[in-house]
């Protein structure tokens, strides 16, 4: 689906964030800028994120945790250099008591469930994105289902 501004693709987010659960994992794919953080923001709002609560990248911090109506646990891997640093950012268990998004988890896709919903992020040549799901599983099909993210 193509998204043309930074507003549409929160929007995509928090459509599919009302349908979240805990145990949804996500996996965020695509280059630096595509949108995957703004795509977080978005997913915040649907799970019931507090407005005041600031969504950013975890670039630095690698892991941040949000309340909300669903816990959502932000993830980044970028700055992941091997196996043994995953082991550190206690996303184990993060993927049973809350939903958890991970961008650049193409980088270690072990490290989360199987049973994911891969959000693909790419920058068109005019600036607009062009954002693909791919279910992996019984229950990101069924997220996949319920929040119907290429509807409207």
């Amino acid at each position: 689906m193509r998204i043309a501004t930074a507003v549409d693709m929160q929007a995509l987010g928090e459509r599919l964030g009302r349908a979240l659960k805990a145990g949804d994992v996500l996996a965020l794919v695509g280059p630096l800028g595509a949108g995957k953080t703004t795509f977080v923001q978005g997913l915040a709002r649907g799970a019931g994120v507090p407005g005041d609560r600031h969504v950013a990248s975890p670039t630095f911090a690698l892991v941040n945790e949000h309340p909300g109506r669903v816990a959502l646990v932000h993830a980044d891997l970028y700055r992941i250099n091997d196996r043994a640093e995953l082991l550190e950012l206690g996303l184990d268990d993060a993927f049973d008591r809350a939903a958890v998004a991970i961008e650049w988890l193409d980088r270690f896709p072990d490290a989360a469930p199987a049973d994911r919903l891969e959000v693909a992020i790419a920058i068109e040549a005019d600036g607009a994105r062009q954002v693909t799901f791919a279910a992996a599983g019984p229950r990101a099909a069924a997220l996949l289902a319920a929040a119907n993210p290429t509807a409207g």
